[in-house]
């Protein structure tokens, strides 16, 4: 099969001819119909995921059919139409017996601690506890980007952040993360700030429903700005991009008792932060992580597409070649463009 394969960190993936995948006996193997290009992968690329063993095929957000399935599959056959979480887990730890997948001690992650979906077939383990099937109507360009940033987007704003109507939500970053987030929020009734450095990508979260913008580069002090622009401070902020200075930001702009979630990864250089844990203590303010969603919880945001409330399809950008998905992996750092790109096509 054609896959995107690279032998070091850092240096351009080939376009080549790989082995297709095998099923497992507790998985099966899916013809990959779209995946997409997420910032994730360039960190996998880059060398900061600990668990990638070279030589690698990255991809991690995708929708596909089934077309081979293991012995011990029971809820899964041949000509299914389905995605999955990026994190799949296990089924047999503390965690996932607790319906905490998303955390399991022995997770599955395709483009990670295995061959991903930058590939014309992948192969999935623990394919009965973590595929979702796809709605009848949903095309699999939408079901692929719903696996990382937007499924992320949607546990931190609702289960982590607990957002309500009526308060204040400043999502920092306006990438795919940070703009499905912006409409999961306003979806749920809350008014949004959105903060990035790019006027286009600003002017995207307006399309979506961004109450306030700012450009964190043109205005002198962005905190100021937020608790100006909400009256005393957001209610919830969101880290969407994953940087020293946007995480501080996210939790100094919290009005008391404030609810930070933190969604962009934090690697290489940012991992260890400088945070205002005065404000923390003082403003006793709440800090949470966010990473994926479980299986499990998919139906309820499955439910909210499908009523119209989420529109995930508004902020697919480009669609492209496999072939393409490398220089849009390796050039994923100058943030250039707007929403999420696609792989469509794979020969």
């Amino acid at each position: 099969m054609k896959a995107v394969l690279f032998h070091a960190f850092k240096t351009r993936p080939e376009f080549t001819d790989v082995p297709d995948p095998i099923a497992v006996p507790d998985g099966v193997v899916l013809k990959v119909e779209a995946t997409g290009v997420c910032r994730s992968d360039w960190h996998g690329w880059m060398g900061h995921d600990k668990d990638i063993v070279l030589p690698h095929v990255p991809g991690h957000e995708l929708a596909g059919t089934v077309v081979e399935v293991g012995k011990n599959i029971r809820n899964f056959r041949v000509g299914d139409r389905v995605t999955l979480p990026f994190v799949c887990g296990c089924g047999h730890c503390s965690e996932c017996r607790s319906g905490n997948q998303q955390v399991c001690e022995q997770q599955f992650q395709p483009g990670f601690t295995h061959w991903g979906s930058f590939a014309e077939y992948v192969g999935i383990h623990y394919a009965d506890q973590n595929l979702v099937h796809l709605p009848e109507h949903m095309d699999f360009v939408t079901a692929a980007s719903l696996g990382c940033r937007f499924a992320t987007s949607f546990r931190a704003v609702v289960h982590q952040g607990r957002v309500r109507a009526g308060e204040w939500v400043a999502v920092h970053g306006c990438g795919g993360v940070g703009l499905s987030a912006i409409m999961i929020a306003r979806a749920l009734g809350a008014l949004v700030v959105a903060i990035d450095i790019d006027d286009q990508k600003l002017e995207f979260a307006r399309s979506l429903g961004a109450d306030v913008t700012l450009n964190s580069k043109t205005t002198p002090e962005v905190v100021k700005a937020i608790k100006d622009l909400t009256q005393g401070g957001a209610h919830v902020s969101l880290d969407a991009l994953g940087h020293t200075s946007t995480c501080f930001n996210s939790i100094a702009c919290l009005r008391a008792r404030g609810r930070h979630v933190q969604v962009g990864l934090m690697l290489a250089e940012h991992q260890h932060p400088p945070l205002p844990m005065d404000q923390v203590i003082a403003r006793e303010l709440e800090i949470y992580g966010s990473h994926g969603m479980q299986a499990h919880a998919y139906p309820e945001m499955l439910r909210m597409i499908e009523q119209g409330l989420l529109q995930p399809d508004l902020l697919i950008g480009r669609k492209i070649t496999l072939q393409e998905s490398i220089d849009a992996l390796t050039q994923m750092d100058t943030f250039s463009g707007t929403g999420v790109t696609v792989v469509d096509r794979f020969v």
